[in-house]
């Protein structure tokens, strides 16, 4: 019997990069998979014998959808991983130079995206009397990267939010943790020639474990928080950057 057999874990933006190898991870320990990304998802929800929604996570009825589709077909979520975000499309930019446009787009996917996925599965997850929210935030916020001042603050409210979930859903045994990642070298991110240049080299030389990081790395973080091993952990944030930064 594998780890997850049985459960049903939602992973937004998981039509590639870090959601994709989540959602492998997760379906290779035994759970069904709802592969939800604004882009079409159908092959890869295929590949994992999953089902594939089609969700702008900004979208407050669009996220309430893909919940109820979820258990429409399944019957119950176990696990959410709020992976979607924009990053890989962003570029080196002084904070004063950034459009207030850009800086809620981030924010809209970033932050209110998480907030209404988690609101989407909660009713249910509080009905089943267990569940696990798993959070993706970032490593920047605790070193303070510059120029990329609204990802960051974003990130940095990913790990408040988190922290303010716990509170107000561990009566109900769900629990709610963060993975924050160093720079990943995903899918997004190697189809942008800036982040590459100014990001990879520095990121690589800060780690005390001298590699690129991959969306491989990330996986076995998710895996424990989605099962029985992190029963009693909740509100916590792992950092997962190759010994980049140190709580």
């Amino acid at each position: 019997m594998s780890r997850l057999d049985g459960q049903v874990a939602i992973v937004t933006g998981a039509a590639q990069g870090i959601g994709r190898k989540i959602a492998e991870g997760l379906a290779g320990v035994g759970a069904r998979v709802v592969v939800a990304d604004v882009q079409a998802a159908d092959e890869v929800a295929n590949s994992l014998g999953g089902m594939a929604v089609a969700v702008d996570v900004s979208d407050q009825a669009g996220c309430e959808r893909m919940a109820q589709a979820t258990i429409d077909s399944y019957g119950r979520i176990d696990v959410l991983v709020n992976n979607a975000g924009i990053w890989s499309s962003l570029e080196p930019t002084p904070f004063d130079h950034l459009s207030v446009d850009e800086w809620k787009r981030v924010f809209d996917v970033n932050v209110l995206g998480m907030y209404l996925a988690t609101r989407a599965v909660a009713p249910f997850m509080r009905q089943a009397g267990r569940g696990r929210i798993i959070n993706l935030s970032s490593g920047t916020p605790y070193k303070g990267v510059p120029f990329f001042l609204h990802y960051v603050t974003s990130k940095g409210a990913v790990i408040a939010m988190t922290r303010a979930l716990a509170k107000e859903l561990g009566a109900d045994n769900v629990l709610v943790n963060t993975i924050a990642p160093g720079f990943t070298l995903s899918d997004g991110v190697l189809h942008n020639p800036v982040q590459l240049e100014q990001l990879q080299d520095v990121s690589a030389k800060a780690r005390v474990l001298v590699r690129d990081q991959y969306p491989e790395d990330i996986v076995g973080a998710v895996l424990f928080f989605a099962g029985e091993e992190s029963s009693f952990i909740t509100g916590q944030s792992l950092v997962v950057d190759g010994g980049a930064h140190f709580n």
